[in-house]
């Protein structure tokens, strides 16, 4: 395989975007065969050994796998060394490297991807993207217009943060609460659990049905499967059309690219954009 630049090595195994991967690079924390590395260094990545933190990045596979899973209740999402809780790892015990897509927290269920394609991880992963998570939610108590209305519009959280703009819409009662679908473009950590504890509505059931076009359908818990052709042709297809989410006239981005422009036009000709 022909040397390429070890920040798209990075990024394609997973690593983040190929700028996360940079600084990586810039830190310090990247090595080939045993020697650090600077930006703009290439290496052949079926050859060099590449290590990050010391430990060397997977090696590529011949094939990509693509699995979907019901993670249950009670299962940890990360391979955590050094605890006996049980991990997605466990119950699809491959001996590939895959990456985890769409974490969900210890109490929460529903559709994991996991698969060795680290670029398409990256991608599902990355907020930017804004990919769609639908959840089912399950409430102890039934909410009011007014606080499902705070819930759409964006919550600002006991950390200061502001989560976006959300769907949500009232499914059925259950008991003395109801149902929720929600459906989200950001996956911040425990992120439903705390805008229902901040506005006054507490969680007792989290269970997540899709991430982009792919649904969990009628997996049971602990249970995954392959995905099918048109499934990952589907999913990779999305994932190749879909661009950063373009910025709306007035935001901050896009007035920084817009001076940006500005001042490359000045120093060029002379004359204001």
């Amino acid at each position: 395989m022909a040397e390429e630049r070890v920040q798209k090595i990075l990024s394609r195994a997973g690593f983040g975007s190929r700028r996360a991967c940079e600084v990586l690079i810039a830190d310090g924390r990247v090595k080939v065969n045993g020697e650090l590395i600077s930006l703009g260094a290439k290496a052949d990545v079926e050859k060099d050994e590449i290590t990050v933190d010391g430990q060397p990045i997977p090696k590529p596979s011949g094939k990509k796998i693509y699995i979907a899973l019901h993670k249950p209740r009670g299962v940890l999402s990360d391979d955590v060394k050094g605890t006996e809780r049980k991990t997605v790892f466990d119950l699809v015990p491959l001996p590939e490297h895959l990456f985890v897509v769409g974490r969900l927290d210890y109490d929460s269920e529903g559709l994991i991807l996991l698969t060795n394609d680290g670029e398409l991880a990256n991608r599902l992963t990355h907020p930017r993207y804004g990919h769609e998570k639908e959840y089912r939610v399950l409430l102890f108590t039934k909410p009011d217009e007014e606080q499902l209305e705070i819930w759409r519009r964006g919550v600002v959280l006991p950390d200061g943060s502001r989560t976006a703009p959300a769907q949500v819409t009232v499914e059925g009662e259950a008991g003395k609460g109801v149902w929720l679908r929600v459906i989200m473009r950001e996956g911040k950590k425990r992120q439903i659990r705390e805008i229902g504890k901040t506005i006054g509505l507490p969680v007792n059931r989290i269970l997540r049905v899709r991430i982009g076009n792919l649904k969990l359908g009628n997996l049971k818990p602990g249970e995954w499967r392959y995905l099918n052709p048109a499934e990952v042709r589907e999913l990779t297809g999305t994932i190749q059309q879909r661009r950063e989410i373009p910025q709306k006239e007035g935001s901050p981005k896009y007035k920084f690219t817009r001076e940006k422009k500005q001042t490359q036009s000045k120093s060029s000709s002379g004359k204001p954009f």
